[in-house]
């Protein structure tokens, strides 16, 4: 019985193999390693409702959704265009709600970057890695937005007795939504952080040094989750740290 399971397995093993091979793609289990330990560490700690600071078009929101997160989920988003989209993601979740604003460490209006590749779009400037990386994500406009801290905002998002998560992704700017988030991070139980090993954007605080702010803040490093690399050298560049309190 054992050796047949193992030639059984053992065949699969060479099937996915030339699969893969042949359609230059790869068959992983889902959800992958990251993403079950990202939701266990979700319902460990009882959250109820994501903050998504830099949405985008909505990818982590529906990525949440397909893990059965079936709390409140708060998007921003500051981009014309990718805030339409994330309007007409969300429009059938009732428990989803989207902002067409940045986050930030002020209140009032900035300018954003915006990158061919949308994702890539920043409120600050580029470095020569991110362009040497990605070709895709060089800029091609610029954009007035508004941009709140949430602070500001906070008690109007009717947030009491919630257990709350921060997703953050802004592009190197980062830092700037932490400063703008003194109070609010009082009454936040994790956040999800992008952070720069070689950074790809003017001013853009390194891994180290947002560590050891998040930790000055009561926040420990859970887990790290796999981010952007350069195809070329393979140089890791991002990884996504989820910390706790």
């Amino acid at each position: 019985m054992n050796d047949f399971i193992y030639k059984n397995k053992s065949n699969l093993l060479r099937l996915k193999r030339t699969f893969n091979s042949f359609f230059g793609i790869e068959i992983v289990k889902y959800p992958t390693t990251d993403l079950d330990r990202r939701i266990k560490l979700l319902q460990h700690y009882q959250i109820d409702v994501i903050l998504d600071i830099g949405a985008n078009i909505g990818q982590y929101g529906g990525e949440m959704r397909n893990l059965g997160f079936k709390g409140d989920i708060i998007s921003f988003e500051p981009m014309k265009e990718a805030f339409s989209k994330l309007q007409k993601n969300a429009a059938g979740d009732p428990k989803w709600k989207v902002f067409n604003c940045s986050i930030g460490e002020r209140d009032g209006e900035s300018t954003l970057n915006i990158a061919k590749n949308s994702v890539s779009s920043s409120l600050l400037e580029n470095l020569p890695q991110l362009t040497d990386s990605a070709p895709e994500a060089r800029f091609i406009k610029k954009e007035t937005i508004d941009i709140r801290k949430l602070d500001s905002i906070f008690d109007d998002l009717n947030l009491k007795n919630k257990n709350i998560y921060i997703k953050i992704d802004t592009q190197g700017y980062e830092e700037m939504v932490l400063k703008g988030a003194k109070n609010s991070l009082e009454m936040v139980k994790g956040i999800q952080i992008e952070m720069s090993l070689i950074p790809s954007y003017q001013g853009a605080v390194t891994f180290d040094s947002m560590k050891t702010f998040l930790n000055s803040l009561g926040f420990n490093l859970m887990a790290l989750e796999n981010g952007f690399y350069d195809p070329k050298t393979g140089k890791q560049l991002e990884i996504d740290g989820v910390f706790y309190k």
